[in-house]
């Protein structure tokens, strides 16, 4: 499945690229997903395959009446491939492929309190100046890693909280036992 979501994922992106209407594309295959995903009944019509292909394509029609073009012929697509299930995962591979052309980076700061904004910006700033790109941050509170910072760099993760400490000091003094 994931291999099907990221080669439709591509040629949505080629094309989107192709015609300049990357953005427009990712909000619209954005809110289409974000609306299936709220309502169960669009989904099992969608998704189901007691429906017949011409009757989600004229529901399709009436569902995303204003949409561009080439979304709509790319979920017209998908309904005669009977590939709309994949839908979620197209449009994440399709949200990757936006950050890589776009040059984002995803970075989470997660601490046991609240850091000032000046600290976390700077976190940020720095890790922008390390890996060329630019830096979508967010920064969360969890009390229960105790103290010290979690940073989330795309897929890696630096772990220096207290928590993780203790559990590493844990793990040497039962192995030693």
């Amino acid at each position: 499945m994931e291999e099907i979501a990221q080669v439709y994922a591509r040629s949505l992106f080629a094309v989107a690229k192709e015609q300049k209407k990357i953005d427009e594309i990712r909000e619209q295959l954005g809110q289409i997903a974000d609306a299936l995903a709220e309502d169960h009944n669009l989904q099992v019509f969608f998704f189901s395959p007691y429906f017949s292909t011409t009757e989600k394509q004229e529901g399709l029609g009436k569902a995303v009446e204003g949409a561009d073009e080439v979304l709509v012929n790319f979920l017209d697509l998908l309904i005669e491939n009977h590939r709309m299930p994949v839908l979620f995962r197209i449009r994440r591979a399709y949200e990757a492929l936006w950050e890589d052309e776009n040059q984002l980076l995803p970075v989470s700061v997660t601490s046991a309190v609240e850091l000032d904004k000046k600290t976390v910006s700077q976190i940020g700033d720095k890790i922008a100046e390390q890996t060329g790109r630019k830096v979508e941050l967010s920064a969360t509170v969890e009390p229960e890693i105790l103290g010290g910072i979690i940073v989330r760099v795309g897929n890696q993760v630096l772990d220096a909280s207290v928590r993780n400490r203790l559990e590493q000091l844990r793990k040497q003094v039962a192995r030693a036992a």
